[in-house]
C-alpha cells in the first residue's frame, strides 16, 4: 500500500525541520497520488531538483514506497532552469506537489524519509 502524497510531504517537512532546515509546500497537488518534486535551494542562485524515480528504479529492499532521482544531470542547476523545468511539469501534470527546502550545503534528507 502506497503512502498518500499529503502524508509523505508532511513527514518529509517534519524531518527537514528536525534537521534544522526550513521547508515549505510551494504547490499542493493531489492528496492521494500526486507526484512529488523536491527542490533544494542552495541560496546562491542554484538549486538541486529531485523528482519521482522511474518504477524500474524503486528500491524495495529499504521498504520505501517512494524513490527520487536527480532531475538534472549536473546539479546544482541555475534557479531559472529549475523554474522552467517545474513549469513544464505543472503544465504536463497539474496534480504535482512542489516542496522547497533551504539548504546551502545541498543536503536533501530524502535518504531519511521512507
Amino acid at each position: 500500500m502506497r503512502l498518500k502524497s499529503a502524508l509523505w510531504v508532511a513527514a518529509y517537512l517534519r524531518r527537514c525541520q528536525v534537521e534544522g532546515a526550513f521547508g515549505v509546500v510551494r504547490r499542493r497537488g493531489a492528496e492521494d497520488a500526486g507526484a512529488v518534486f523536491v527542490r533544494i535551494y542552495r541560496l546562491d542562485g542554484t538549486s538541486d531538483l529531485y523528482g519521482p524515480a522511474p518504477q524500474s528504479a524503486l528500491d524495495t529492499s529499504r521498504g520505501a514506497d517512494r524513490s527520487f532521482t536527480a532531475s538534472f544531470v549536473q546539479q546544482p542547476a541555475p534557479d531559472a532552469a529549475v523554474e522552467a523545468y517545474l513549469a513544464r511539469e505543472v503544465k504536463f501534470d497539474p496534480d504535482v506537489w512542489i516542496v522547497e527546502v533551504e539548504q546551502p550545503e545541498g543536503r536533501n534528507y530524502l535518504d531519511i524519509v521512507g
